[in-house]
């Protein structure tokens, strides 16, 4: 079994630093966690790509649509990608799970923490917003499914986690 690289330990002090508990997969450079948010349990897992010196940062969490339900949750996420700047929203046909991903290409073998840290939150954060929109999907009575306008329910912001730091002190 080979080391761990230097890339994927970066990652791992990282969320050391952070206060966050991972495990390493065992002969890989991946490390796997688990985060409670908002609305659902993230579990994440990152792996370090050392021939091209890049990080790549996967969240999922179970969704299970039915054979009527699906093409609207794949179109919820089409429509959410396009919004987004950085990552991107998957669905997992052959594991039922959303999932967001984000990539990036790094300068130096030991990643820049301050950036693992923000793809992380980025993830977690991602990937914890389209849950409930989502959700709202999946529960739409089938006979309404036609009437759901997905572009109007990304727009709701009532079901939006709150930022950290953005409530009021009261």
């Amino acid at each position: 079994m080979r080391p761990p690289s230097l890339q994927i330990l970066s990652v791992e002090e990282t969320f050391g630093r952070n206060g966050w508990h991972c495990e390493p997969v065992d002969g890989r450079d991946v490390l796997r966690a688990i985060f409670d948010a908002h609305h659902t349990r993230v579990e994440l897992h990152a792996q370090a790509h050392t021939q091209i010196n890049a990080l790549v940062v996967v969240a999922e969490a179970p969704l299970a649509p039915s054979e009527e339900h699906l093409l609207y949750v794949l179109e919820l996420l089409s429509r959410a990608n396009k919004q987004l700047t950085l990552g991107g929203f998957e669905f997992d046909l052959d594991r039922d799970r959303l999932v967001f991903r984000i990539t990036n290409i790094f300068e130096k073998e030991k990643y820049d923490a301050d950036i693992v840290t923000s793809m992380i939150h980025c993830a977690i954060a991602e990937l914890d917003r389209i849950t409930p929109y989502a959700a709202i999907v999946v529960k739409t009575p089938d006979d309404l499914l036609d009437d759901l306008d997905l572009e109007r329910l990304l727009m709701r912001e009532d079901i939006i986690p709150p930022v950290p730091g953005d409530e009021d002190d009261f």
